[in-house]
């Protein structure tokens, strides 16, 4: 009986800091890029190209993320948060036209390895957005696109 009033108390308790963390606000990633910015217009993105990059890329490494439901509950949009915030602070498309030309060429490198190591989209964000896998002709449509960019 006393084991069970142990498990019972736990419980309450687990569920109380549950419901009190719901309310802990997190910051959500909204754009504020003014048009003729984005990384499509500046760099000239074929639009094959653009669809691709905003399904598999852009919710981690823009300014604008699509929120699904279970970005209001807590502790997972605390994660998502820090997720976003780290993949915006390695590659934000959104401010790609303000890196410098030697920056921009050593991004598209790096784009370039992940796509063709396959390490992103990362295999965690392709369990609730199958839809932002890259088959083998998106990665080709990818990384030819990436290599002409290389080379201007």
């Amino acid at each position: 009986m006393r084991k069970l009033n142990m498990i019972g108390w736990l419980s309450v308790i687990v569920v109380a800091i549950v419901l009190v963390i719901q309310v802990i606000p997190v910051e959500r990633n909204v754009s504020t890029v003014p048009p003729g910015q984005s990384f499509e217009k500046t760099e000239k993105v074929p639009a094959n190209v653009a669809a691709i990059l905003k399904v598999s890329c852009y919710d981690c490494h823009s300014n604008n993320t699509r929120y699904p439901w279970y970005s209001e509950l807590q502790p997972g949009a605390y994660f998502m948060a820090q997720h976003i915030k780290e993949g915006k602070e390695e590659l934000n498309l959104d401010e790609f036209n303000d890196y410098s030309k030697r920056r921009k060429k050593a991004k598209i490198k790096s784009i370039i390895g992940q796509i063709e190591k396959e390490e992103m989209p990362l295999k965690s964000y392709l369990l609730l957005h199958p839809d932002a896998g890259l088959t083998p002709n998106k990665k080709k449509v990818l990384l030819q696109f990436f290599q002409s960019e290389l080379e201007l």
